[in-house]
């Protein structure tokens, strides 16, 4: 009509499409032999045959392992090459994250706290400390101590002038002139506390540095449940 106004309704949505049948997949795949050999990356989502009957599924089962393990592998150059980096000198939010990547990795969390961990943070120290006796062999602190230390409603705590040291720092007292002291939410929630000591003051800054370091508490107690 004159002087009418067209108007266009917007298309419905499509419907989604069905997922192909499995003779279809089948039939693709012994139309196209080699589709998965170029994708070799698709092998990690399948799942693996419980049993091998044959030389092809021996086959399909080496190249999901062979997946695997360039995954891991690639996880590990990664984590190598952060930890190179980490030694170099960065920012405290920078180690941290380096700090939990180790843990990710690691087989033994608490000596990779204190063996590990001081390296990738910058400092001179870091222990595992627990109020119940651990066969971890963590060191064991007084009953209450965790909640003293730390103050009511706090995750960490930077101290410029650190006191019990001997207690928290063991052998590396002597080196520690700030400490910075760490909440360690363990599953069984017995009070936990990992304890950073510093010789360097530009280490553990005492400001933005709380959160940083409350999260890498959260990290360890992560890795120590798994």
């Amino acid at each position: 009509m004159p002087g009418a106004e067209l108007v266009l309704l917007p298309a419905p949505d499509a419907a989604p499409l069905p997922p192909p049948a499995p003779e279809a997949v089948a039939a693709f795949l012994q139309a196209n032999p080699d589709f998965l050999a170029e994708r070799p990356d698709l092998f990690r989502a399948l799942t693996p045959p419980k049993r091998i009957h044959g030389e092809r599924l021996a086959d399909h089962m080496a190249a999901m392992l062979a997946a695997e393990r360039r995954r891991i592998r690639s996880l590990e150059a990664e984590v190598d090459a952060a930890v190179t980096a980490g030694r170099a000198g960065h920012g405290l939010s920078i180690r941290v994250r380096l700090a939990v990547l180790a843990l990710m990795r690691a087989q033994d969390v608490v000596e990779t706290v204190s063996e590990e961990l001081p390296a990738l943070l910058g400092v001179e120290s870091c222990t595992l400390l627990a109020e119940t006796p651990d066969r971890r062999g963590v060191p064991k602190l007084p009953r209450g101590m965790v909640a003293a230390l730390l103050g009511p409603g706090k995750d960490a705590l930077v101290r410029p002038a650190p006191t019990d040291i001997e207690l928290l720092h063991q052998e590396a007292a002597s080196l520690v002139m700030r400490d910075a002291l760490v909440r360690v939410p363990v599953w069984t929630g017995h009070p936990t506390l990992m304890a950073l000591g510093a010789r360097d003051p530009q280490a553990l800054p005492t400001r933005q540095a709380t959160a940083t370091l409350a999260f890498l508490g959260r990290a360890v107690a992560a890795a120590l449940a798994r």
